[in-house]
């Protein structure tokens, strides 16, 4: 299981939200690259890159960050917040994301995602499947759409999709452990897909159980942040896992 740790981004500086309601910010670095050379040097290779402002103004915005963090590590960024036209997506991949997470677009604007999907092929686009009570949530979970989250998911990998992040609202930033029963309840009814367990992380061993259920990578982001989990930690399951 890749350990993916996140690094969300308002006003190019390293933040965290809770539920993520952006008046909850809490600011953990000013300098985004200082962080991603620190993943780096615990031997990590990827990282969730997310434009918090870029969801909110529904647009890329932060995408200077992306390209620090990619011209300055060797690190794999997935990047996602506010991605909407195919300038944004060539913007994102000119500055170095290696993929792009869509989350709102792929419900209002299916077509897009669709194509974006048939152009870049399914290694290079993830879905982004951010639910509460299980209705997939849009524009940086400002709003709830109708959508039912596994029908949502099932419609995008009969498209070609086959890696999805998804998150459960009610448990991110919040450090009370992650939704395994959704999680099982998605990898049970899609067996085929790639999916990344994201949200609600917050102690070491629950990692384990998340690649035991099966899922092909997790993001982590506040337990990082709020020391209860280590880097060496980190360091160690990677090394374990990777032999």
């Amino acid at each position: 299981m890749r350990i993916i740790p996140a690094i969300d981004i308002i006003d190019g500086k390293c933040v965290r939200l809770s539920k993520g309601d952006y008046s909850t910010k809490k600011i953990y670095n000013e300098n985004p690259l200082e962080v991603a050379k620190e993943f780096e040097a615990s031997g990590i290779q990827y990282v969730h890159l997310v434009d918090l402002d870029g969801a909110k103004a529904s647009h890329i915005v932060n995408y200077k960050v992306l390209e620090q963090i990619a011209t300055r590590t060797n690190l794999s960024i997935d990047f996602g917040g506010g991605l909407k036209t195919d300038e944004d997506l060539k913007i994102a991949f000119e500055s170095g994301a290696h993929q792009i997470t869509g989350g709102s677009i792929a419900i209002k604007n299916p077509a897009m995602f669709k194509k974006w999907i048939a152009t870049h092929g399914p290694k290079k686009i993830i879905l982004g499947a951010d639910a509460n009570n299980e209705k997939v949530a849009i524009s940086g979970w400002q709003e709830e759409s109708k959508e039912e989250l596994l029908p949502f998911i099932e419609k995008y990998i009969t498209e070609g999709v086959k890696y999805v992040i998804c998150t459960d609202i009610a448990k991110d930033g919040m450090l009370q452990g992650p939704s395994f029963d959704l999680y099982k309840k998605i990898l049970d009814q899609c067996s085929d897909i790639k999916l990344i367990a994201s949200g609600g992380i917050s102690t070491f061993d629950e990692l384990p159980k998340l690649a035991e259920l099966g899922c092909e990578g997790t993001i982590i982001g506040k337990a990082i942040y709020e020391n209860r989990i280590s880097l060496k930690q980190l360091e160690q399951f990677i090394l374990t896992t990777n032999n």
